[in-house]
């Protein structure tokens, strides 16, 4: 694996650790909680981050369809703590076997968007594959902020 995506590796495992450190020791009723209109509960913010890693890195850069259906992802509930880790390892597996097979001339290579409909608000209809991988980690990176904020949330409500 060319040192490019070892790194990038490392800071996606780090966003996947700061995601498990959020949810850790936290109940299914904490992990479904919603701090107000318009917010996610952090097993939508797992379950939603896992599937547009899995579409950025895999759909899009990799061109290895997942049928993804992003509405779904926003129905996530009742899962708990050992299911959430689960899906973060799987999304971190599926990352490293995927980039494990990429050379740097991939970055540049032109990547139509696949099913344009699971991304509505863009306005682009192709991306190279390089920042479609930086989205992904740009994506993931916000995530586990608001999973930070969320948890903080959760354990501020009756203070």
């Amino acid at each position: 694996m060319h040192p490019f995506y070892a790194d990038y590796l490392e800071r996606l495992e780090i966003l996947h650790d700061d995601f498990k450190q959020a949810i850790a020791g936290l109940p299914i009723e904490a992990l479904d909680w919603v701090p107000g209109p318009d917010m996610n509960s952090l097993c939508v913010l797992v379950i939603h981050t896992c599937g547009a890693e899995r579409y950025w890195i895999g759909d899009v850069a990799a061109q290895n369809p997942s049928n993804r259906v992003r509405a779904d992802e926003f129905k996530a509930h009742g899962l708990d703590e050992a299911a959430l880790i689960a899906t973060l390892d799987q999304a971190l597996d599926f990352a490293r076997q995927t980039l494990a097979h990429f050379s740097l001339d991939e970055l540049t290579a032109p990547r139509p968007l696949p099913n344009p409909r699971n991304r509505p608000t863009t306005k682009l209809e192709s991306f190279t594959a390089g920042w479609a991988l930086l989205h992904a980690l740009e994506h993931t990176a916000q995530h586990s902020g608001h999973a930070q904020i969320t948890r903080q949330l959760w354990e501020q409500r009756h203070v």
